[in-house]
């Protein structure tokens, strides 16, 4: 107990003491000694009782009391209570004013901002910005379903999958169809959920004009670098010796950047592109093409391996499939040291099908794994350019790949070498007698 409370308790304590021996001796001397003591006693009591009506009182009170002048026991209380009722208006104006500014900045975002019930899937609050772009108005759709308000957008499917729910990355604004909203569903606490939809209608026009930049400026590339090419093909190094290590440069670079062309415009193709003209693609046959085309980029360099399960074959683009297969089997070649080994593999997995590409390359470091299929992302610049590689020959991958429902895994070591797997669906496999016709009904 502080000092202060302990020296009013016994001021208290020798006040009632003194009370009583007052009584007591007023009572003796008086003739009527129990007497006297026992109303004294209850003076006593009801002194207390008035007292703790005084506490009570400032407890219920709305108002502000300032504490009674005194030093005892009950002085002290008051006083504590007046100290507890000060700090906790003072929180909570702290509070409500922390509240306001969050609210205020919530308010502010151009991103619009809702407040979801996770159980009963009703908007409990939201900003001005989802008036604009999700047409919810105040206080109509206050505590109102937001599946029903958000329609036709697909929300209450989308809201069942709770946590695991995936990003709407296109979303049309159910307003305004000129709108491109992205939806995002963040879980925030057990009972509420964060509906966050964010205007990116001029995002996805800059990346509609950059494809279109890309796509005419390397059309347009084609043709000046096709005569370039062609003059520097007629020029005889053998009649100027002296410029020969000029002209070999010069060819080495224009066919460099010939390749660099044409995978931009494959890669402007397909990122535009969203079906395929599904076709059986023999995978016998392909094994073998990419064979030759392994060992006439390795010129002996390497030992290429070859593993095929025999039984099965794909369902899909033989083009495209077969301009993933080659990169993922040049880059191998390019990057793996004289003596090496790369094994391509097709073999069933499961109910699908994998085609994996293995060498015994440098390997990659797993900083840069989760970002090799951006397109001009580079580990080494400069063993890139030594190899001749454009930087785009897995960006073409993962689009061809993402036409066909099928994903790419990565495992590296550095020093080890690498591996790059490619998993098809049961929906791509049928098996390799099978002449029957494509059924278009079983891919998603």
């Amino acid at each position: 107990m502080p000092k202060h409370l302990r020296s009013a308790w016994n001021r208290t304590l020798f006040r009632l003491a003194t009370l009583l021996v007052i009584a007591a001796v007023g009572g003796w001397l008086a003739g009527a000694f129990w007497e006297v003591l026992a109303i004294g006693s209850l003076c006593v009591v009801v002194w207390q009782f008035w007292r703790l009506r005084a506490v009570l009182r400032r407890l219920t009170a709305r108002e502000r009391l300032q504490p009674a002048d005194g030093d005892g026991v009950w002085n002290e209380l008051d006083r504590l209570l007046h100290r507890g009722q000060m700090d906790m208006r003072t929180r909570k104006r702290r509070l409500l004013a922390m509240l306001r500014a969050y609210r205020a900045a919530a308010a502010a975002l151009p991103d619009a901002v809702v407040v979801i019930d996770r159980n009963t899937q009703r908007a409990q609050w939201f900003n001005k910005a989802a008036t604009s772009l999700l047409g919810l108005r105040h206080p109509i759709d206050l505590n109102a379903p937001v599946g029903e308000r958000l329609q036709p957008l697909p929300m209450s499917h989308w809201l069942s999958a709770g946590r695991n729910a995936e990003p709407m990355l296109d979303a049309v604004s159910p307003i305004n169809p000129d709108l491109r909203l992205n939806l995002r569903l963040i879980p925030y606490s057990d009972q509420y959920w964060l509906l966050v939809a964010r205007d990116v209608s001029k995002l996805l026009r800059l990346e509609e004009m950059r494809r279109d930049f890309v796509a005419n400026v390397s059309h347009e590339l084609r043709t000046p670098l096709t005569v370039v090419h062609g003059y520097l093909d007629m020029l005889d190094a053998d009649e100027f010796p002296e410029w020969k290590p000029i002209l070999d440069e010069m060819q080495k670079q224009s066919a460099r950047m010939t390749q660099l062309v044409e995978d931009l415009l494959t890669l402007s193709r397909l990122e535009v592109q969203d079906s395929l003209t599904d076709e059986s693609i023999a995978m016998g046959s392909m094994l073998a093409t990419l064979r030759r085309e392994a060992e006439a980029l390795s010129r002996q360099r390497q030992t290429i391996v070859i593993e095929d399960c025999g039984d099965i074959d794909l369902w899909g683009s033989n083009k495209e499939l077969h301009s993933a297969f080659s990169n993922l089997v040049s880059n191998a070649v390019r990057y793996t040291p004289v003596g090496g080994t790369i094994t391509v593999s097709f073999v069933r997995e499961g109910d699908g099908a994998m085609l994996s590409v293995r060498d015994t390359g440098y390997g990659i470091p797993a900083a840069h794994l989760p970002r090799i299929t951006e397109r001009f992302y580079r580990v080494s610049t400069s063993r890139s350019r030594e190899s001749g590689g454009t930087g785009l020959g897995l960006s073409i991958v993962k689009h061809v790949l993402n036409l066909h429902q099928a994903r790419l895994e990565i495992e590296s070591a550095v020093g080890h070498g690498s591996t790059f797997s490619i998993h098809f669906g049961p929906a791509r496999v049928h098996p390799r007698e099978s002449a029957l016709p494509y059924p278009q009904s079983q891919i998603a």
